[in-house]
Protein backbone atom coordinates (compact mmCIF):
# COMPACT_ATOMS: atom_id res chain seq x y z
CA UNK A 1 0.00 0.00 0.00
CA UNK A 2 2.66 2.47 0.00
CA UNK A 3 4.14 1.50 -3.58
CA UNK A 4 2.52 3.20 -6.16
CA UNK A 5 -0.99 0.97 -6.34
CA UNK A 6 -2.89 3.06 -3.88
CA UNK A 7 -5.81 1.74 -1.98
CA UNK A 8 -9.17 2.57 -3.50
CA UNK A 9 -10.67 4.21 0.06
CA UNK A 10 -10.47 5.13 3.06
CA UNK A 11 -12.21 1.88 4.15
CA UNK A 12 -10.29 -0.71 2.03
CA UNK A 13 -6.98 1.03 3.63
CA UNK A 14 -8.22 0.56 7.19
CA UNK A 15 -9.05 -3.16 5.85
CA UNK A 16 -5.27 -3.62 4.82
CA UNK A 17 -4.09 -2.03 7.47
CA UNK A 18 -5.96 -3.35 10.57
CA UNK A 19 -5.94 -0.28 12.14
CA UNK A 20 -5.65 3.55 12.38
CA UNK A 21 -4.32 4.55 15.51
CA UNK A 22 -5.70 8.19 17.24
CA UNK A 23 -3.33 10.85 18.77
CA UNK A 24 -4.31 13.67 19.80
CA UNK A 25 -0.85 15.51 18.60
CA UNK A 26 -1.45 17.14 15.84
CA UNK A 27 1.55 19.56 15.20
CA UNK A 28 1.09 18.58 11.12
CA UNK A 29 -2.44 16.74 10.98
CA UNK A 30 -4.07 14.03 13.35
CA UNK A 31 -2.32 11.06 13.33
CA UNK A 32 -4.75 9.06 11.47
CA UNK A 33 -5.77 11.23 8.88
CA UNK A 34 -1.71 11.73 8.47
CA UNK A 35 -1.73 8.19 7.77
CA UNK A 36 -4.72 8.17 5.40
CA UNK A 37 -3.28 11.04 3.09
CA UNK A 38 0.19 9.30 3.08
CA UNK A 39 -1.49 6.13 1.93
CA UNK A 40 -4.47 7.29 -0.19
CA UNK A 41 -2.98 10.62 -0.90
CA UNK A 42 -4.95 13.92 -1.29
CA UNK A 43 -8.07 12.67 -2.63
CA UNK A 44 -8.54 12.00 1.44
CA UNK A 45 -10.16 14.29 3.59
CA UNK A 46 -10.54 13.87 7.08
CA UNK A 47 -14.61 14.68 6.91
CA UNK A 48 -14.00 11.04 5.12
CA UNK A 49 -13.23 9.56 8.50
CA UNK A 50 -16.00 10.80 10.36
CA UNK A 51 -18.32 9.86 7.87
CA UNK A 52 -17.51 6.19 7.74
CA UNK A 53 -17.34 6.19 11.36
CA UNK A 54 -20.70 7.86 12.58
CA UNK A 55 -22.86 7.45 9.30
CA UNK A 56 -21.47 4.74 7.79
CA UNK A 57 -20.44 2.35 10.54
CA UNK A 58 -17.97 0.84 8.13
CA UNK A 59 -15.49 1.17 10.67
CA UNK A 60 -15.29 1.58 14.64
CA UNK A 61 -13.26 2.94 17.26
CA UNK A 62 -11.91 1.28 20.41
CA UNK A 63 -8.78 1.71 23.20
CA UNK A 64 -7.73 4.73 20.51
CA UNK A 65 -7.88 2.41 17.36
CA UNK A 66 -9.80 3.05 14.04
CA UNK A 67 -10.79 -0.76 12.77
CA UNK A 68 -13.08 -1.93 10.30
CA UNK A 69 -16.32 -2.87 11.51
CA UNK A 70 -15.89 -6.19 8.97
CA UNK A 71 -13.37 -7.49 12.36
CA UNK A 72 -15.36 -5.75 15.44
CA UNK A 73 -16.72 -9.69 16.31
CA UNK A 74 -12.77 -10.34 16.39
CA UNK A 75 -12.44 -7.87 19.36
CA UNK A 76 -15.63 -8.59 20.94
CA UNK A 77 -14.47 -12.50 21.09
CA UNK A 78 -12.62 -11.42 24.25
CA UNK A 79 -15.28 -9.05 25.59
CA UNK A 80 -15.92 -12.06 28.74
CA UNK A 81 -12.32 -12.37 29.09
CA UNK A 82 -11.96 -8.45 29.35
CA UNK A 83 -8.89 -8.58 31.77
CA UNK A 84 -6.34 -11.00 33.42
CA UNK A 85 -6.05 -8.77 36.37
CA UNK A 86 -7.82 -8.67 39.56
CA UNK A 87 -7.63 -4.85 40.17
CA UNK A 88 -10.50 -3.79 37.70
CA UNK A 89 -12.50 -6.82 38.01
CA UNK A 90 -12.69 -6.28 41.43
CA UNK A 91 -13.34 -2.54 41.01
CA UNK A 92 -16.10 -3.53 38.54
CA UNK A 93 -17.85 -5.67 40.79
CA UNK A 94 -18.13 -2.94 43.99
CA UNK A 95 -19.41 -0.91 41.33
CA UNK A 96 -21.89 -2.73 38.92
CA UNK A 97 -24.48 -0.04 40.35
CA UNK A 98 -22.63 2.42 38.85
CA UNK A 99 -22.33 0.37 35.76
CA UNK A 100 -26.05 -0.63 35.09
CA UNK A 101 -26.85 3.61 35.96
CA UNK A 102 -24.30 4.15 33.40
CA UNK A 103 -26.67 1.51 30.79
CA UNK A 104 -30.09 2.69 31.64
CA UNK A 105 -29.01 6.55 31.28
CA UNK A 106 -27.88 5.65 27.76
CA UNK A 107 -30.56 3.72 27.03
CA UNK A 108 -32.98 6.20 27.88
CA UNK A 109 -31.04 9.40 26.29
CA UNK A 110 -29.38 8.26 23.52
CA UNK A 111 -25.67 8.93 23.25
CA UNK A 112 -23.86 10.81 25.80
CA UNK A 113 -19.98 12.71 26.59
CA UNK A 114 -18.56 11.62 29.56
CA UNK A 115 -19.03 14.62 31.12
CA UNK A 116 -22.61 14.31 30.66
CA UNK A 117 -22.74 11.33 32.78
CA UNK A 118 -23.56 11.60 36.46
CA UNK A 119 -20.78 9.86 38.64
CA UNK A 120 -22.49 7.32 41.05
CA UNK A 121 -19.07 5.15 41.92
CA UNK A 122 -19.18 3.64 45.36
CA UNK A 123 -15.20 2.93 45.28
CA UNK A 124 -13.33 5.24 43.80
CA UNK A 125 -10.75 4.19 40.69
CA UNK A 126 -7.22 4.59 42.63
CA UNK A 127 -4.57 5.01 40.09
CA UNK A 128 -0.95 6.57 40.13
CA UNK A 129 -1.64 8.14 36.78
CA UNK A 130 -4.13 10.24 34.91
CA UNK A 131 -6.71 8.04 35.51
CA UNK A 132 -6.49 8.88 39.45
CA UNK A 133 -10.39 9.13 40.51
CA UNK A 134 -12.06 9.53 36.99
CA UNK A 135 -14.29 7.19 37.77
CA UNK A 136 -16.84 8.15 34.66
CA UNK A 137 -13.84 7.65 31.90
CA UNK A 138 -12.37 4.61 33.69
CA UNK A 139 -15.64 2.99 33.74
CA UNK A 140 -16.61 3.34 30.25
CA UNK A 141 -13.20 2.20 28.89
CA UNK A 142 -14.01 -0.82 30.65
CA UNK A 143 -17.84 -1.48 29.56
CA UNK A 144 -16.40 -0.78 26.32
CA UNK A 145 -13.98 -3.51 26.24
CA UNK A 146 -16.86 -5.26 27.35
CA UNK A 147 -18.26 -5.05 24.63
CA UNK A 148 -21.68 -3.22 26.73
CA UNK A 149 -21.00 0.52 25.12
CA UNK A 150 -19.46 1.86 21.98
CA UNK A 151 -18.16 5.02 20.56
CA UNK A 152 -20.58 6.44 18.43
CA UNK A 153 -18.49 9.28 16.96
CA UNK A 154 -16.91 12.49 18.73
CA UNK A 155 -17.42 15.90 19.25
CA UNK A 156 -14.24 17.60 18.66
CA UNK A 157 -11.63 15.44 20.03
CA UNK A 158 -14.51 14.79 23.12
CA UNK A 159 -16.12 10.50 22.55
CA UNK A 160 -19.66 10.24 22.54
CA UNK A 161 -20.86 6.79 24.02
CA UNK A 162 -23.71 4.75 23.51
CA UNK A 163 -25.25 0.79 23.62
CA UNK A 164 -22.86 -1.14 21.68
CA UNK A 165 -26.31 -2.72 19.97
CA UNK A 166 -27.25 0.54 18.65
CA UNK A 167 -23.18 1.07 17.39
CA UNK A 168 -21.82 -2.50 16.01
CA UNK A 169 -24.26 -4.49 13.80
CA UNK A 170 -25.47 -8.24 14.62
CA UNK A 171 -22.07 -10.51 14.37
CA UNK A 172 -21.20 -13.58 14.46
CA UNK A 173 -18.87 -14.14 17.53
CA UNK A 174 -15.97 -16.57 17.07
CA UNK A 175 -14.45 -18.58 20.15
CA UNK A 176 -11.41 -16.21 21.60
CA UNK A 177 -9.08 -18.49 19.66
CA UNK A 178 -10.22 -18.30 16.55
CA UNK A 179 -10.17 -15.03 17.26
CA UNK A 180 -7.05 -14.78 17.74
CA UNK A 181 -5.94 -16.51 15.02
CA UNK A 182 -7.58 -14.68 12.48
CA UNK A 183 -5.85 -11.59 14.20
CA UNK A 184 -2.81 -13.16 13.55
CA UNK A 185 -3.43 -13.73 10.14
CA UNK A 186 -4.77 -10.21 9.57
CA UNK A 187 -1.54 -8.85 11.10
CA UNK A 188 0.85 -10.48 9.36
CA UNK A 189 -1.08 -9.44 6.10
CA UNK A 190 -0.54 -6.00 6.87
CA UNK A 191 2.95 -6.01 8.63
CA UNK A 192 4.02 -8.38 5.37
CA UNK A 193 7.10 -9.86 7.91
CA UNK A 194 6.54 -10.17 11.84
CA UNK A 195 7.83 -11.24 15.02
CA UNK A 196 6.40 -14.57 15.87
CA UNK A 197 6.50 -13.98 19.59
CA UNK A 198 4.96 -11.14 21.47
CA UNK A 199 7.83 -7.93 22.43
CA UNK A 200 7.69 -6.62 25.59
CA UNK A 201 4.82 -4.16 26.58
CA UNK A 202 3.39 -3.26 22.89
CA UNK A 203 1.08 -0.21 22.00
CA UNK A 204 -0.35 -2.49 18.78
CA UNK A 205 1.04 -5.84 19.07
CA UNK A 206 3.46 -6.94 16.29
CA UNK A 207 3.66 -10.77 16.63
CA UNK A 208 1.70 -13.07 14.93
CA UNK A 209 2.08 -16.38 16.42
CA UNK A 210 2.13 -19.21 14.25
CA UNK A 211 0.38 -17.09 11.54
CA UNK A 212 2.07 -17.77 7.70
CA UNK A 213 5.87 -19.06 7.32
CA UNK A 214 8.85 -18.84 9.59
CA UNK A 215 11.59 -16.48 7.72
CA UNK A 216 15.20 -15.76 8.82
CA UNK A 217 16.00 -12.51 8.70
CA UNK A 218 19.94 -12.11 8.64
CA UNK A 219 21.60 -10.49 11.63
CA UNK A 220 18.55 -10.81 13.75
CA UNK A 221 17.24 -13.14 16.35
CA UNK A 222 14.47 -14.72 17.25
CA UNK A 223 11.43 -15.97 14.86
CA UNK A 224 9.91 -14.26 12.26
CA UNK A 225 6.95 -15.35 10.30
CA UNK A 226 5.99 -14.24 6.56
CA UNK A 227 2.80 -13.61 4.61
CA UNK A 228 3.47 -16.61 1.61
CA UNK A 229 1.30 -14.30 -0.27
CA UNK A 230 3.57 -11.53 -0.98
CA UNK A 231 7.15 -12.93 -1.55
CA UNK A 232 6.19 -13.28 -5.75
CA UNK A 233 4.26 -9.81 -5.73
CA UNK A 234 5.40 -7.08 -7.88
CA UNK A 235 6.46 -3.99 -6.19
CA UNK A 236 6.14 -0.34 -8.06
CA UNK A 237 8.11 1.78 -5.34
CA UNK A 238 6.90 5.95 -4.68
CA UNK A 239 7.91 8.22 -2.34
CA UNK A 240 5.99 9.18 0.94
CA UNK A 241 5.80 11.16 4.18
CA UNK A 242 5.19 8.99 6.93
CA UNK A 243 3.62 9.40 10.08
CA UNK A 244 5.14 8.39 13.62
CA UNK A 245 2.44 6.51 13.73
CA UNK A 246 2.46 4.84 10.23
CA UNK A 247 2.29 0.83 10.36
CA UNK A 248 5.38 0.45 8.81
CA UNK A 249 7.79 1.94 11.67
CA UNK A 250 5.44 1.86 14.26
CA UNK A 251 7.29 -1.19 15.96
CA UNK A 252 10.48 1.32 16.29
CA UNK A 253 12.56 -1.82 17.19
CA UNK A 254 11.24 -3.75 14.02
CA UNK A 255 12.14 -1.05 11.83
CA UNK A 256 15.70 -1.11 12.85
CA UNK A 257 15.74 -5.29 11.89
CA UNK A 258 14.15 -4.79 9.05
CA UNK A 259 15.39 -1.91 7.66
CA UNK A 260 18.12 -0.13 9.71
CA UNK A 261 16.27 2.70 10.20
CA UNK A 262 16.63 4.47 13.71
CA UNK A 263 13.92 6.52 14.59
CA UNK A 264 12.45 8.02 17.77
CA UNK A 265 9.48 10.10 18.28
CA UNK A 266 11.00 13.18 20.12
CA UNK A 267 8.05 15.55 21.36
CA UNK A 268 8.43 14.40 24.36
CA UNK A 269 12.08 14.92 24.96
CA UNK A 270 13.15 18.65 25.84
CA UNK A 271 14.03 20.51 22.68
CA UNK A 272 18.04 20.47 23.16
CA UNK A 273 17.95 16.70 22.89
CA UNK A 274 15.88 16.12 19.54
CA UNK A 275 18.08 15.31 17.01
CA UNK A 276 15.37 15.06 14.32
CA UNK A 277 13.00 17.14 15.41
CA UNK A 278 9.20 17.53 17.52
CA UNK A 279 7.38 15.34 14.76
CA UNK A 280 9.53 14.80 12.65
CA UNK A 281 8.32 12.25 9.39
CA UNK A 282 9.57 9.33 8.07
CA UNK A 283 10.82 9.59 4.31
CA UNK A 284 10.41 6.20 2.33
CA UNK A 285 11.54 6.30 -1.25
CA UNK A 286 10.86 3.27 -3.20
CA UNK A 287 12.03 0.31 -0.67
CA UNK A 288 13.99 2.42 1.23
CA UNK A 289 13.39 4.71 4.65
CA UNK A 290 15.88 7.65 3.74
CA UNK A 291 15.41 10.22 6.19
CA UNK A 292 13.03 12.23 8.15
CA UNK A 293 11.56 15.58 7.38
CA UNK A 294 11.09 17.96 10.54
CA UNK A 295 7.86 20.13 9.89
CA UNK A 296 5.39 21.70 11.36
CA UNK A 297 1.99 23.12 10.50
CA UNK A 298 1.79 26.76 11.02
CA UNK A 299 -1.74 27.41 10.24
CA UNK A 300 -2.30 31.20 11.43
CA UNK A 301 0.75 31.90 9.38
CA UNK A 302 -0.78 29.63 6.36
CA UNK A 303 2.64 28.13 6.22
CA UNK A 304 3.85 24.17 6.38
CA UNK A 305 7.16 25.26 8.45
CA UNK A 306 10.07 22.91 7.09
CA UNK A 307 13.12 23.12 9.77
CA UNK A 308 15.18 20.11 8.51
CA UNK A 309 15.44 18.01 6.19
CA UNK A 310 17.60 14.38 7.92
CA UNK A 311 19.09 12.49 5.02
CA UNK A 312 19.87 8.69 6.53
CA UNK A 313 20.76 8.03 2.74
CA UNK A 314 22.27 10.81 0.68
CA UNK A 315 20.02 12.08 -1.21
CA UNK A 316 20.72 11.83 -5.18
CA UNK A 317 18.58 14.68 -7.43
CA UNK A 318 15.76 12.16 -8.17
CA UNK A 319 15.60 11.18 -4.11
CA UNK A 320 15.78 15.05 -3.49
CA UNK A 321 13.31 15.77 -6.79
CA UNK A 322 10.52 13.50 -5.54
CA UNK A 323 10.78 14.78 -1.56
CA UNK A 324 9.91 17.81 -2.58
CA UNK A 325 6.92 17.16 -4.51
CA UNK A 326 5.84 14.95 -1.52
CA UNK A 327 6.17 17.71 0.46
CA UNK A 328 4.55 20.54 -1.86
CA UNK A 329 1.86 18.04 -1.86
CA UNK A 330 1.52 17.37 1.72
CA UNK A 331 1.11 20.83 2.02
CA UNK A 332 -1.72 21.33 -0.26
CA UNK A 333 -3.38 18.88 1.19
CA UNK A 334 -3.08 21.12 4.33
CA UNK A 335 -4.03 23.98 2.37
CA UNK A 336 -0.35 25.44 3.32
CA UNK A 337 2.22 27.51 1.66
CA UNK A 338 5.20 25.33 2.21
CA UNK A 339 8.05 28.03 4.06
CA UNK A 340 11.07 27.91 6.26
CA UNK A 341 11.33 27.97 9.85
Amino acid sequence: MLDANRPRDLVSLVGQLTFLQIDPTAAIAPSADLVAWSRLGSSYRPEDLKRELEEKRTLFELDAMVRPMSDVGLYLASAERWTDYDEPRDWMTANDRFRRDILKLLRRSGPLASREIPDTCVVPWSSTGWTNDRNVTQMLEYMAVRGEIAIAGRVRRERVWDLAERVYPKVKIPSVEEAERRKNERRLAALGIARAKRPKMPMEPAYVGDAGDPAVVEATKGEWRVDPSLLDGEFSGRTALLSPFDRLIHDRVRAEELFEFEYTLEMYKPAAQRRWGYFALPILHGDRLVGKLDAKADRKAGVLRVNALHEDVTFTKPIAKAVQKEIAELASWLELEVGPA
